[in-house]
């Protein structure tokens, strides 16, 4: 296992290779890309260097140098920080250099190695590492295991697949059928549309607060055509200002914040002022589905607690329940064929007789996991079971 770091983050250089062709991947250039990754890793001292002009730096430091023309996964970045005398190298045969952590004294060579043209260039007491060695395939934040991507020396003219790639890497593993199935598509067309004009991802969440807000006093008056027109723009936008956010680099706690806020509290209110819309008041089926959300989220919340990590990822038929539970999307659909039916009531009444087998569902699965744990299991999810969080880096050198 490699030394802990010092407590000082590495200083870290942006490397143009002679040969490099510029490009951009969702409006960023790859320095603007990388200097983005490296801030977030925590290297608050990133530059820019070509492989001709070796700079000086503090010999008792260790450095980050990653080649610009290569496009990064953030955890291959993230990691890259935290290693020692490891030489990243693209994956696949002789990978070819494309970054390193090493001490300051070993800059020159690795600079070389970085720009040869070779892909077996080597660095003396270096570890090379290939990316599946570096990061674990199971992303804990998106819930889903997925290899880290690393797409060396890119051309121009591959931007739009690798934009595809970027964006694919960005979605959650774990969500509705909606999310899943319906946006991608169309959100990636629009995600390439807002990074092309610097349109920041908060900019996205404050539109979707404002149809949240329309489709409340919709649905409070009866108008459920036009709410539900404005919910799922909302829905989409909510899509959006997430992959946004990853695609560009641009997420913050702020933003994080403003999100995760919004998905959490909004919902109820919808299904409160639906209820209220109502000619024909259903107060029974209003209350089971607002009761039904915060004790859905309850369940969620104890599952969570015990187990430090979410019910939909303990086991394979948690995560396609997940699908179709009684969230937001889910309800949503069953309140849009009511209405096109023209009975809004009948789906309240869908709406509420779903989350009655939601929450049977969820209570059931924390029943069974306490009782697994219980027995001596071990339980964890489904899909990091075969995966280690990080795997351990080779000792032996090149």
């Amino acid at each position: 296992m490699n030394d802990p770091l010092p407590l000082e983050p590495p200083t870290a250089w942006i490397v143009t290779p002679p040969d490099a062709s510029g490009f951009r991947i969702f409006g960023l250039s790859g320095e603007e890309r990388l200097a983005r990754s490296l801030a977030a890793a925590g290297c608050h001292d990133v530059r820019t260097v070509t492989a001709s002009a070796p700079p000086e730096a503090p010999s008792d430091r260790q450095v980050v140098l990653v080649r610009a023309d290569a496009v990064f996964d953030d955890r291959l970045v993230s990691a890259l920080t935290r290693a020692r005398d490891t030489l990243l190298v693209s994956p696949g045969g002789e990978g070819a250099p494309v970054g390193a952590c090493v001490p300051a004294r070993c800059m020159p060579e690795v600079l070389a190695a970085l720009a040869s043209p070779s892909r077996s260039a080597r660095v003396a007491s270096v570890r090379r590492v290939t990316p599946d060695a570096l990061v674990s395939p199971y992303d804990a934040n998106l819930r889903k295991s997925e290899a880290p991507y690393l797409l060396d020396r890119v051309d121009p003219s591959d931007a739009s697949a690798i934009e595809e790639r970027v964006f694919r890497g960005s979605y959650k593993g774990l969500t509705d059928l909606v999310t899943r199935w319906v946006w991608p598509s169309p959100a990636l067309a629009v995600v390439r549309v807002l990074a092309a004009r610097r349109i920041h991802p908060n900019t996205v969440t404050i539109a979707s607060f404002a149809l949240t807000l329309y489709a409340f006093f919709a649905f409070a008056g009866g108008a459920y055509v036009p709410g539900l027109i404005a919910a799922w723009a909302m829905t989409f936008l909510d899509t959006v200002d997430g992959k946004l956010a990853r695609c560009t680099l641009t997420s913050s706690r702020l933003g994080n914040v403003l999100d995760h806020g919004l998905d959490l509290v909004h919902p109820p209110f919808w299904w409160f002022a639906w209820g209220v819309g109502l000619s024909d008041a259903q107060p029974v089926a209003t209350a089971v589905v607002v009761g039904g959300y915060f004790a859905g989220r309850i369940l969620e919340g104890l599952f969570l607690a015990v187990f430090r990590f979410e019910t939909h990822s303990w086991r394979s038929l948690d995560g396609l329940f997940r699908t179709i539970t009684a969230r937001r999307n889910p309800n949503l659909l069953l309140l849009s064929v009511g209405t096109l039916g023209g009975r809004p009531d009948l789906g309240l009444v869908m709406v509420a007789l779903w989350t009655c087998v939601s929450l049977v569902f969820h209570g059931a699965r924390l029943g069974q996991a306490l009782a697994a744990r219980a027995h001596g299991d071990d339980v964890r999810p489904w899909d990091e079971a075969s995966n280690a969080v990080l795997r351990p880096i080779p000792s032996t050198p090149a």
